[in-house]
């Protein structure tokens, strides 16, 4: 029988994931399903105010409610195949954690990054938003990035919490933008300035590689870039507006003779996510890509 090493590894990947994936403030840990793969977000209808009558009476109105579905896709799986002789049997757990790492590393946290920066763009033009095709430089980066924030202000998105994802390109035209006010801070020890920007006004940066951020991807074998994928620059996003649930995650390890594949050591590891932008809060997404050259 094989040992679910999700459960042994759970610290260590979440760390990791914590550490190394740039998405993973989207992540929502709480997510009720109905089925297997059906999320239902619950919409309320309320009317607003009538006059009082101090004649006595209460104006009563309406309410009502209803569902938005929406049904996980990204589902995905791999296994590998380590020979008898490559594994000793005293060190199989720390050979599944070294697979593990290599893997996590460096297929499936690029990989969960590539798949929900796509899909924000691709959910934010269903719900008819309209990503800024403005091409950056120093000089209009950060008028750009003010429009970005005037379009959630007008649609009352809560100003706290806001984050805004960027390439390694558009943090460099950040740190050198026109008008931007730079404020150095001197510590006793060793001559140091920084010149890191992590906020913009009170909106957290974080700096995602130009690869993670295409318009479409290909995942029919690991993830790269899909046919006409297009750069995104900026995704200013806050995180009320994206549901991006992790339904199941599981890394198997069968020793020889627990299954028919040959002498040897079965690794399997398989994750079951997606994410979704809440139609009414579509607003909540904002985003800078390259246009039509």
């Amino acid at each position: 029988m094989p040992y679910n090493y999700v459960t042994a590894f759970e610290t260590q990947l979440q760390q990791k994931y914590a550490r190394e994936l740039t998405s993973s403030a989207l992540t929502t840990d709480r997510v009720r399903f109905v089925g297997a793969k059906t999320i239902k977000i619950p919409r309320l209808d309320l009317a607003g105010y009538k006059d009082h009558s101090r004649a006595g009476g209460w104006n009563r109105q309406s309410l009502s409610n209803d569902f938005e579905t929406k049904e996980l896709q990204h589902d995905r799986d791999v296994e590998f195949f380590v020979d008898a002789m490559d594994v000793d049997e005293t060190n199989q757990i720390l050979s599944a954690a070294n697979v593990t790492n290599v893997f996590v590393t460096e297929q499936a946290i690029p990989e969960l990054d590539c798949y929900r920066y796509s899909k924000l763009l691709a959910e934010m033009q269903t719900y008819g938003g309209t990503p800024d095709t403005t091409e950056l430089d120093v000089s209009n980066v950060l008028q750009v990035f003010d429009e970005l924030m005037e379009r959630m202000d007008e649609a009352s998105v809560p100003e706290s919490g806001r984050r805004l994802y960027v390439t390694p390109t558009v943090h460099k035209l950040l740190k050198e933008a026109q008008d931007v006010q730079r404020v150095f801070y001197v510590q006793s020890g060793p001559n140091r300035v920084a010149r890191a920007v992590n906020q913009l006004d009170d909106v957290e940066l974080v700096k995602v590689p130009s690869e993670r951020m295409k318009s479409v991807y290909d995942f029919t074998d690991g993830y790269k870039p899909g046919v006409g994928a297009k750069q995104i620059n900026m995704i200013l996003v806050h995180p009320t507006a994206v549901i991006a649930p992790i339904k199941h995650s599981a890394i198997y390890l069968w020793p020889p003779g627990s299954h028919t594949q040959g002498d040897g050591w079965l690794y399997q590891n398989r994750s079951y996510t997606d994410l979704f932008v809440i139609e009414r809060k579509v607003s909540g997404v904002q985003i800078n890509m390259d246009g039509d050259e």
